[in-house]
């Protein structure tokens, strides 16, 4: 299985880090739309998938 780039985002770790900091809230805006995300959330289990949405507070 392709690993996606999600796993490893610097981005998405600025905003693991700090979810208030200017590079962490354009990572949460971007997971709104980007087709990579949304590719990277129908690879996971069910599982991995319900704890990422609500970590991320995505529906």
């Amino acid at each position: 299985m392709k690993k996606h780039n999600c796993e490893v985002c610097k981005f998405r770790k600025k905003y693991d880090d700090n979810s208030k900091s200017l590079l962490g809230k354009i990572w949460r805006w971007h997971i709104n739309w980007c087709p990579g995300w949304k590719s990277y959330i129908k690879s996971l289990g069910d599982d991995d998938k319900d704890n990422l949405k609500n970590k991320y507070r995505i529906s």
